[in-house]
């Protein structure tokens, strides 16, 4: 093994932070005034001076350069090993090991350091130093804040022709980064200078993404895979799903075969509940749902036509637009359309028109975002048109509560992660919602202006603090909550399911009202037909020639009046 560099400095001075300490002032250079520099003066006369009432204010401006910050780390993989030993061969390192077990020295050092480790495991057993004494106190403080929002980072689409900030995802582990996917979704408005590229954003460094992903198409969604955070997958302009490895550079690790794919842009991607960690499902507005195994992409494990009528035709299929899988109840998922229909599904069902179980109609347009209750999960939310709606899955006829009709189009929303009554929505005018409806159902109870641009994704951290909102021009806004919005409120539960429950109750009541009312309705119908039909049936020919004859004889006559009186009007008017 050859020595490539040597490091002088000791390992413990890496990093060392700077210590300063305070001193007496030194003073340096000490110039005087030189007398016959004064020659060179030139006096002004006449001098002129505003003068006002006002005390003199001098100002001063700096504008400093813009700092890039960029992150490095050290990949540590293993070490501590010999020179003579490779650890990458199995039987060197296994030949090491057991020389060193049978080393006295070692099973003196493993017993002492035994010792104190079962010491320290005996203490943190025996008490809890992070055990918070006093939650509902502090809990029932908050509800008194009043609500507000505050914007913590602005990170922006760094290419010249700005794009959309079609979807976000947030790092499953700590949540100190951010996966954009960036796309024109506007039709055959993409520019030749357009970037594919989508981003990996630090928190901490607006100014440059940590990571770039470079896709075959512009990606329309990307997510994190949940069980690996180095695995995102997602869905693009053309079709296609790919997924990729962060450990493994910003190409795609395996496309799908355009053949065996989506026909049409892929909106939405969402993993699934596997021992592998590997399943997904993808909806387009082609019409189909399809099911993936990242270890082999080149083919859907499932294929689902979301055609209602259970006939499985493509032609007369609904688009999807976004997609709901709760991992608590593995074999349900739910799509929404582009026709404003919400398609509830079971995967698990023996025949794909039984994998279609129900729908529920009630937007005039796309459903954009479909989320079910983290608390409530048989509660869900649909976001389109100029309405957000609560919908039960009890009730299929219509929704148990919805906002009122805004001037602006909804094009997102999602649940609080942290209090079942909160959710969020965002709109066309660059509004963030913030609705709860325990303390106010007819107005959100926090309404923010993020920027002048259309707002077209909205993201949730896990804690519930923080909100990611993706804008037209491909700005990403990171807003911070105030802790009563995150915090879950005293009884909140409770009220919240007794919410639910209630207008449940109220909406099947109305239905069956509803359904009485058409009942009566086609009765009265089919009995007012069957009596034109009898009456109908027990005239003779004969009588109907008659009456005919009588009633275009009385026409005639009537029209030959009418002509009598306005000839005897003429002589009199001349």
């Amino acid at each position: 093994m050859e020595i490539v560099y040597v490091y002088v400095k000791k390992r413990s001075e890496f990093g060392r932070q700077c210590n300063f300490c305070d001193r007496p002032a030194e003073i340096n250079v000490d110039i005087h005034p030189d007398p016959m520099q004064a020659v060179n003066f030139i006096e002004r006369d006449p001098i002129d001076i505003g003068v006002q009432c006002a005390s003199d204010m001098s100002e001063h401006e700096v504008n400093t350069e813009r700092f890039e910050m960029e992150t490095r780390g050290i990949n540590h993989l293993e070490g501590g090993w010999p020179k003579d030993v490779n650890p990458l061969e199995m039987e060197q390192t296994i030949r090491f090991r057991k020389k060193v077990e049978k080393d006295e020295n070692y099973i003196n050092v493993i017993t002492q350091l035994g010792s104190l480790m079962d010491h320290c495991i005996k203490q943190n057993n025996a008490i809890n130093i992070y055990e918070e004494y006093f939650e509902e106190e502090e809990a029932a403080g908050i509800t008194d804040e009043p609500p507000s929002a505050k914007t913590i980072n602005v990170f922006r689409d760094p290419n010249i022709v700005k794009r959309t900030a079609t979807h976000l995802s947030w790092h499953p582990d700590r949540s100190r980064k951010l996966a954009v996917a960036y796309s024109c979704l506007e039709f055959q408005r993409n520019s030749k200078d357009m970037s594919y590229d989508s981003y990996i954003w630090d928190l901490e460094t607006p100014n440059k993404p940590e990571m770039v992903i470079r896709p075959s198409s512009p990606l329309i969604c990307l997510e994190y895979n949940p069980k690996d955070s180095h695995i995102l997958i997602g869905g693009c302009y053309n079709g296609q799903i790919a997924y990729w490895d962060t450990r493994k550079g910003a190409l795609p690790v395996e496309l799908t075969v355009v053949e065996l794919g989506h026909r049409d842009p892929v909106y939405n991607v969402i993993w699934l509940q596997s021992k592998t960690g590997t399943d997904c499902f993808s909806g387009s507005t082609d019409g189909q749902v399809l099911w993936w195994d990242i270890r082999k992409l080149s083919e859907p494990t499932e294929t689902l036509v979301m055609d209602i009528s259970r006939k499985g035709i493509l032609e007369n299929a609904l688009g999807a637009i976004s997609l709901e899988y709760e991992p608590t109840m593995p074999t349900k998922f739910m799509v929404g359309t582009e026709q404003g229909i919400v398609i509830s599904g079971n995967r698990k069902a023996k025949t794909p028109a039984e994998k279609i179980v129900s729908t529920y109609s009630g937007h005039h347009g796309p459903i954009y975002a479909l989320s079910r209750n983290p608390f409530y999960p048989k509660n869900f939310l649909t976001v389109g048109d100029w309405t957000a709606r609560i919908w039960s899955e009890e009730s299929k006829e219509s929704s148990i509560m919805w906002t009122k009709k805004h001037m602006s189009y909804l094009t997102d929303g999602c649940w609080s992660t942290t209090r079942p009554a909160v959710f969020f929505t965002t709109k066309m005018d660059g509004t963030l919602d913030i609705w709860d409806f325990l303390f106010k159902q007819n107005n959100p109870t926090l309404k923010l202006k993020v920027c002048d641009d259309p707002l077209f994704s909205l993201r949730l951290q896990d804690n519930g603090r923080f909100i990611g909102c993706g804008s037209k021009l491909g700005t990403v806004t990171l807003l911070e909550v105030s802790s009563g919005l995150c915090t879950l409120q005293r009884n909140e539960k409770n009220l919240a399911s007794a919410m639910f429950e209630r207008e449940t109750k109220r909406e099947k009541i109305l239905e069956a009202r509803h359904r009485e009312m058409r009942l009566k309705e086609r009765t009265k119908t089919e009995g007012k037909e069957e009596e034109v039909k009898e009456e109908i049936q027990e005239e003779k020919p004969e009588e109907i020639l008659a009456r005919v004859q009588k009633e275009f004889f009385e026409v005639i006559e009537n029209e030959l009046k009418r002509r009598e009186r306005a000839r005897a009007k003429l002589p009199t008017d001349q």
